[in-house]
């Protein structure tokens, strides 16, 4: 069942996919055509998903579902997952890739590979106030508070010197 992002309680859980480029216009009307029939017909053991979808920055694909509504098991779960690498095959684009981090430079979104990351902290491009995006979080609220941080406030933080 699709319903508006920003009607799902704080406590939905999300997936964050970061695209390795940035979407077009034409890609995002494609995805968010894709988003929405796959939600609608997402289910669980043939119980259905509550859930919606945001996109931003045209970079990220944000899904959420509501488990106060159905808890999402490992078969939804992978369905999500096919949905995902589907959409990598519509548009050509890598969604999957979890070795990326990205950040932001100025108002630019960057992404680059897990070594380049920390080659850019070596050489000083990355400090400890770069804005990076915490993609491990699990929440919508966790999303709305966690997700966009100084790098001195997430995971990234093992890489600063």
């Amino acid at each position: 069942m699709l319903v508006a992002y920003n009607t799902l309680p704080e406590n939905s859980r999300v997936w964050i996919y970061q695209s390795n480029r940035a979407f077009s216009k034409e890609e995002i009307e494609i995805i968010s055509a894709e988003a929405g029939d796959f939600i609608e017909a997402w289910t669980r053991h043939g119980d259905q998903v509550k859930g919606g979808f945001e996109m931003r920055y045209n970079q990220f694909l944000i899904l959420a579902v509501d488990e106060s509504f159905t808890n999402v098991s490992g078969c939804s779960i992978d369905a999500s997952v096919r949905f995902v690498q589907k959409l990598e095959s519509l548009i050509s684009v890598d969604l999957m890739n979890k070795l990326n981090v990205s950040f932001k430079q100025g108002q630019q979104i960057q992404i680059v590979s897990l070594a380049a990351f920390q080659n850019l902290v070596k050489e000083g491009k990355i400090l400890a106030d770069t804005i990076v995006f915490n993609n491990m979080v699990q929440t919508k609220g966790d999303l709305a508070r966690k997700w966009e941080v100084p790098a001195k406030d997430s995971w990234h933080q093992r890489f600063l010197n």
